[in-house]
């Protein structure tokens, strides 16, 4: 991934060393417990720091031997962080629909990957060739809409599509739409994220 760092504006808030190995905890915790109840850990949010206890949008990646396991997350800050990666991570886990449902036997070998969004800001663009001109791989996690056609790639994918029109016909793909596909009612977003 690219080591440039986007503007301060862009960048989302910057959590210290101890409230991400918190969130790690409360991901690792609400797997464990939805194993058990089949539902996310239920949070004491008042118990956490302020940055965790204030609205956020995270995503929660789980690989198990180097592989993905399930990927689940929010583009909108509409609850407490904390609360946020607690949700995430059991659905990363048990509802992600590329996998079945993580086992009790799975826990051990899995890693959990952690990204914090900033606010999606619109991008303005008269054709395919000019947003192209302004991704910036490996900094910018993208929004694709078109009517009822939505997807989202995290600016981890840079690692493994590193070309931009290949990261662009594979997030029209997943967003349900052919990798050619353009229209003037094609709507995108940009997002930077802080990940651990």
């Amino acid at each position: 991934m690219s080591s440039i760092e986007p503007p301060a504006s862009e960048a989302s808030t910057t959590l210290c060393e101890e409230e991400r190995i918190l969130l790690h905890k409360i991901a690792r915790e609400s797997i464990a417990y939805g194993l058990q109840h089949g539902r996310p850990l239920p949070v004491e949010v008042e118990r956490f720091p302020r940055p965790l206890r204030e609205p956020g949008a995270s995503f929660v990646t789980l690989n198990k031997h180097g592989e993905l396991r399930g990927c689940i997350g929010s583009l909108e800050a509409q609850r407490p962080l904390v609360e946020d990666v607690a949700h995430n991570a059991f659905a990363a886990a048990f509802s992600d629909p590329r996998f079945p449902p993580v086992t009790a036997q799975e826990l051990p070998a899995l890693e959990d990957h952690i990204s914090v969004l900033s606010p999606a800001t619109p991008m303005t663009f008269t054709s395919e060739a000019d947003l192209l001109r302004q991704i910036r791989p490996g900094i910018d996690g993208l929004v694709l809409e078109d009517g009822w056609h939505r997807g989202t790639f995290l600016p981890s994918v840079w690692e493994s599509l590193p070309d931009k029109e290949q990261f662009l016909q594979h997030l029209k793909m997943k967003a349900g739409l052919p990798p050619d596909y353009w229209s003037d009612t094609l709507r995108v977003s940009r997002y930077t994220t802080e990940s651990f």
